[in-house]
């Protein structure tokens, strides 16, 4: 690309890429996310020509598939080859009053340059951030699940109901049953493990009936 759409910078004097969106499995993502009000709002959409904002909106989709996620390569021959066009139309395209860069800045990530346009990466965060608390939530749903047919299972052992609705209690031989239980808790093997679990419990002062109903 010529100088006369991106001007050669050193390096060491620009920002950072977000760290957080280096890993490459994020490319794998296959939504994403699209405020239409602020695209048709937006100088690009009311200014740039119909050729300049389908390559902008390409552009915006292919950044999601790099890494780092939503950023863009430096070079104009690298852009030109992602939109499948040949670097004379690329330039063409850039001499426009808005082009198809418009807003995209360098930035550092690694030992390269990279571009990067502040709503592709808020976007981009946005769904980091979504992506880790559906994480989060779903472990904790498996956790309370796993806690749940534990205390079926201590039901199935006679326990006494009280101890069986004890949550601390709970929390407590699930603990000690992912440290020193393994495979899957499937009867008859889990039955050996569970004992073993209400004996420690018992033991160690976790609860006061020895974890079977009179």
């Amino acid at each position: 690309m010529g100088a006369t759409f991106l001007r050669p910078v050193d390096s060491g004097d620009l920002p950072e890429y977000p760290e957080e969106l280096t890993d490459p499995h994020l490319t794998n993502d296959f939504f994403t996310m699209w405020w239409h009000d602020r695209w048709l709002q937006s100088k690009l959409h009311r200014n740039a020509t119909l050729e300049v904002q389908g390559a902008a909106l390409n552009l915006f989709f292919l950044s999601r598939k790099q890494v780092p996620v939503g950023s863009l390569p430096s070079e104009g021959r690298e852009l030109a080859h992602l939109l499948r066009i040949d670097v004379a139309y690329w330039e063409r395209l850039n001499r426009e009053p808005v082009g198809p860069l418009h807003k995209w800045e360098r930035y550092a990530y690694r030992e390269e340059i990279v571009l990067g346009h502040p709503v592709v990466i808020e976007v981009a965060l946005n769904a980091l951030q979504k992506r880790d608390e559906r994480k989060a939530s779903n472990e904790a749903k498996a956790v309370y699940q796993r806690q749940q047919r534990l205390a079926d299972d201590m039901r199935k052992l006679k326990c006494d109901e009280r101890i069986c609705q004890d949550r601390r209690l709970i929390e407590r031989l699930d603990a000690w049953l992912l440290e020193n239980h393994h495979g899957q808790r499937r009867w008859p093997q889990f039955e050996t493990s569970l004992a073993r679990a209400l004996d420690h419990a018992y033991r160690s002062g976790w609860m006061t009936t020895g974890g079977r109903s009179p």
